[in-house]
């Protein structure tokens, strides 16, 4: 069933213009509302037919606006606003996004092509007839053609901080319009396989005194590189491998500092459960015993073509492949609050085995079975406890720390179980 077909039934069941529940129904759907949802949505809007299409937008407190609404009026403060180019049918649309503001809450919101609005941080604004719809499990602001947008003089006293400025620590995906002053600690140019076809981008990792986060621009810019201390304009943050990731764009601003940002050297300290409660950190400290090393550890295969790891000679993406051996170490750890298990790559893998990846072939050799390899490094480090560094992943199939450092821990036990018991208390 068509788009105009859904429309033409809506419009004879509303009793209301086929032209006007068209345009509607695209806007909504333009905007990734699934049909089901915005044909609900504009029931609610012209009352199933009984207010004859003259349904007017109440106004409503940012607390008070829900996903039960289709429109509302709201009066807020521009918090953050931030552009960014995205593809629809085929075609780019410069959407602006962002938060507002008043004195119950915060919401976000997106103003798409037809927006005739000028949304800069720090104004009061009046929005009439905004749309809303559910994003990430709650509301959020539409603002299109019908929106009737306003700057008013009037202040609201709201107990949020204007203009995106953030320490990395304080990122979320999803936040957008962000400013930030951090040094760029790693950078390399990679070119990628865009929607234009290649494209030249730059990827890292940027800092500040709270921490640290990766980062990619799609449209390089020359201030970006290793050791640079910048100030990052209209920037978003997308979730890359679980954590944040800071996206500069092409309206993006880079400035270069002339001074450098200094940059904390310690990650955090979690305990695990705390750790995987958080939905996921690029750079994170968790200690614990190793319980286990589990299956895939020791001297692997991987896939040439895309580096998975293989079995009996067979990639999941590739079918029948040559393997190439590798080294890796999946340890469980535990700290009595929630496990995780720890990715070591080859190097740390070689360091725990005591060799690298030609003893470990020679040994696997000997002994007609790979298996020894990873029963040495189980021998080394199961029962023990060590300090592990890196990124945390968290999805349906667990918790994953890709480590950086692997290093046996040298605190006192007893005060290490004392803490525990003490946040178990809490």
């Amino acid at each position: 069933m068509s788009l105009e077909d859904h429309a033409e039934e809506l419009a004879s069941d509303l009793g209301v213009d086929k032209e006007e529940v068209t345009r509607d129904l695209k806007n909504l759907v333009n905007y990734s509302v699934p049909m089901d949802e915005a044909k609900q949505s504009l029931r609610r809007k012209y009352g199933d037919g009984s207010s004859g299409g003259d349904a007017t937008p109440s106004s409503k407190a940012i607390s008070e606006v829900s996903t039960d609404d289709s429109n509302v009026t709201v009066t807020a403060v521009v918090l953050t606003s931030g552009r960014r180019s995205i593809q629809y049918n085929g075609e780019q649309h410069v959407i602006r996004e962002g938060e507002l503001a008043d004195e119950t809450g915060k919401i976000s919101y997106t103003a798409w092509d037809g927006f005739s609005g000028d949304l800069e941080p720090g104004q009061t604004v009046r929005l009439g007839n905004a749309g809303v719809r559910e994003w990430d499990g709650q509301p959020e602001l539409n603002l299109g053609d019908s929106t009737d947008p306003e700057v008013v003089d009037e202040t609201l006293d709201i107990d949020y901080d204007v203009g995106g400025r953030a320490a990395l620590q304080d990122l979320a995906p999803g936040d957008r319009g962000i400013s930030a002053e951090v040094q760029v600690l790693e950078c390399e140019q990679k070119v990628i396989d865009g929607r234009d076809g290649e494209t030249t981008i730059l990827s890292g990792v940027l800092g500040d005194e709270s921490g640290r986060l990766p980062f990619t621009d799609w449209e390089p810019h020359d201030e970006i590189e290793e050791g640079a201390s910048v100030r990052l304009d209209e920037t978003f943050v997308r979730e890359f491998r679980g954590a944040p990731s800071v996206n500069v764009s092409e309206f993006s601003t880079v400035t270069a500092l002339d001074r450098t940002v200094e940059v904390a050297e310690d990650a955090p300290r979690l305990s695990i459960r705390e750790a995987v409660e958080s939905g996921g950190l690029f750079d994170v400290e968790l200690a614990g015993n190793v319980i286990e090393v589990r299956d895939g550890s020791g001297l692997i295969e991987r896939c040439p073509e895309c580096g998975r790891v293989i079995q009996n000679g067979q990639c999941r993406s590739h079918g029948a492949v040559e393997g190439e051996d590798d080294l890796r170490t999946k340890a469980i750890l535990d700290d009595g609050t929630a496990t995780v298990t720890a990715v070591l790559d080859a190097e740390l893998t070689a360091r725990v085995y005591g060799g690298d990846l030609d003893d470990a072939r020679e040994h696997a050799r000997d002994a007609m079975d790979k298996e020894v390899v990873a029963d040495r490094i189980s021998d080394r480090i199961v029962g023990r406890e060590f300090v592990v560094r890196g990124s945390l992943s968290v999805d349906e199939y667990g918790a994953n720390l890709t480590a950086s450092t692997f290093t046996e821990a040298d605190d006192d036990p007893a005060a290490r179980a004392q803490t525990l018991l003490q946040e178990a208390d809490t």
